[in-house]
């Protein structure tokens, strides 16, 4: 709904290597499975060895390519990004994978997650330009966490990528899932607690890693396991080897389970459909309702409603019916448009509305605008009752870890109880799941889940406030110097950004 900020999705983060393989055309459809996690600008990099280039701009997977920028994205590895931005603004300077490199050769990076301690470390790359290195997208645009890491990977040119991780990596904190390469490398790295997935597939003649198995099976992907928390994976014409850079404390986002990840993906054992299923079959066990009618908030309410109506045995239909191309569009509504608010994505079937009890099925209740809106339009239908079911507990708490919820003083639910959520959003009754039964529908333990959103516990200590926020390093870092364009060596071109290059011609282009 226009106006309305829901939990908006962790970014999707997509690698291959794969000789022979087409791998720009594996990285795009690779992204299209993922693209449910960003929706703002998508991008990849390829390399043959000699030359890294990325592709990257604003907009869906399907608006950014097309047969000729896949085509100049040739090579034997290859790695994709889809981005929300939950660190620096929604621009093309941000848009990833980001390119960083000295004159031993070339880094691009895309990254899933929200560091924590963004200001340590861009103190840490000033610390590095100081001494007259290059600290590549920093300070020409770029305002990402994603830029510093790739700063600080290329900071020295007498380390191999692979030390540099491993020197990088135990000094990040807060969530990530990274993919990047080199020329002849691709990486994969996830942090100690393992909040975002991140897993590993095999090819016939590669391997592939991805946020989600969906993205697996849409390129013909075997499923292999996890990346593990706190591992770092290397893979080149060698094979695959693997390094731990810090021991597993696993608390893995429960609101994947509740919301963010597809639900044909598996997440740690557990396919997500079906605890969305039976999410809802504990909400019809924690809140019945006499009712004729079990319908979703499509898509994400849907698996939930299912479960809801197999245990109360009230049937299941669909009332609403959803215009799915609205998505991401450049074109602004007009006030009149606007106005009619939710109706763009969502419109009531009135025939099977009409005169019935309801009980509508949602994933979660961030603001309430949405729910507010949906309840009178449903009313307008007419029908008779309508009982909101939420398969999340209350979201109270902000997300540091690469989840953009609204502000907490934004979340409809803080300092406020079920029965004042109710009669904001004007529904007959509301029920939320409760935080045991949600986690009981994952089959994971407790302990390796985190559940700050809803129960303010967080997993990685924060910093103060003023060391948090999505404009940080917007608001402090620098801007001047610090690269150095010479194209006789071999240039890193990103879009009036050069950063020497040796191991060959390196560049990021905007599509014309």
């Amino acid at each position: 709904m226009p106006g309305e900020k829901g939990p908006q999705d962790a970014c999707g983060v997509f690698g291959v290597w794969a000789p022979g393989e087409d791998v720009a055309k594996l990285t795009y459809y690779g992204l299209y499975a993922l693209q449910h996690r960003g929706q703002e600008s998508a991008g990849i990099a390829a390399s043959n060895g000699r030359r890294l280039l990325v592709y990257k701009d604003m907009g869906l997977v399907s608006q950014v390519f097309d047969e000729r920028s896949l085509g100049s994205l040739t090579g034997h590895l290859a790695i994709g990004h889809c981005r929300y931005s939950t660190t620096g603004g929604s621009t093309w300077e941000n848009a990833q994978p980001t390119l960083g490199g000295h004159d031993g050769g070339t880094l691009a990076l895309a990254h899933n997650g929200n560091l924590i301690n963004s200001a340590e470390l861009r103190d840490l790359v000033s610390e590095a330009n100081g001494e007259g290195r290059h600290r590549g997208e920093i300070g020409r645009g770029n305002t990402t966490d994603t830029a510093l890491v790739t700063a600080l990977l290329t900071a020295d040119p007498d380390r191999t990528v692979e030390a540099a991780a491993m020197e990088i990596l135990p000094k990040l904190r807060g969530a990530f899932c990274f993919v990047f390469m080199n020329e002849h490398t691709l990486y994969a790295a996830r942090d100690a607690q393992g909040i975002r997935p991140l897993v590993l597939g095999r090819l016939e003649r590669g391997w592939v890693v991805a946020s989600e198995t969906a993205a697996l099976d849409i390129v013909g992907a075997s499923f292999i396991r996890e990346v593990e928390p706190g591992e770092l994976i290397a893979i080149d014409e060698d094979g695959l080897r693997s390094e731990r850079f810090a021991e597993v404390d696993r608390k893995g986002c429960v609101f994947e389970y509740v919301y963010l990840a597809r639900p044909d993906t598996t997440i740690n054992g557990r396919v997500v459909h079906e605890a969305r299923v039976e999410m809802g079959r504990a909400l019809a066990r924690e809140h019945p309702v006499e009712a004729d009618l079990v319908m979703p908030t499509p898509e994400s309410g849907t698996p939930a409603a299912i479960g809801y109506a197999q245990e109360s045995g009230i049937p299941y239909g669909q009332g609403l019916v959803k215009n799915a191309y609205v998505g991401r569009t450049f074109i602004a509504p007009s006030q009149t448009i606007r106005q009619l608010g939710i109706r763009l994505k969502l419109n009531p079937l009135k025939e099977v509305i009409k005169g019935k009890r309801l009980v509508v099925v949602d994933d979660s209740i961030v603001r309430g605008n949405t729910q507010r809106a949906l309840v009178r339009m449903l009313r307008e239908a007419g029908a008779a009752e309508v009982h909101v079911r939420i398969s999340s507990p209350p979201v109270r708490w902000p997300c540091f870890y690469g989840i953009d919820f609204a502000t907490r003083a934004e979340l409809i639910a803080t300092g406020i109880g079920v029965e004042e959520v109710c009669n904001s959003i004007g529904a007959d009754s509301l029920g939320y799941i409760s935080e045991d039964g949600m986690i009981a529908a994952t089959e994971q333990d407790r302990e390796r889940l985190c559940t700050a959103c809803f129960s303010g516990s967080y997993p990685i200590e924060l910093p103060s406030s003023d060391q948090l926020g999505k404009g940080l390093l917007e608001l402090e870092f620098p801007v001047d110097g610090g690269v150095t364009d010479a194209t006789e060596t071999g240039t890193l071109d990103v879009d009036r950004v050069s950063v020497t290059a040796a191991g060959g011609a390196a560049e990021a282009v905007r599509r014309p």
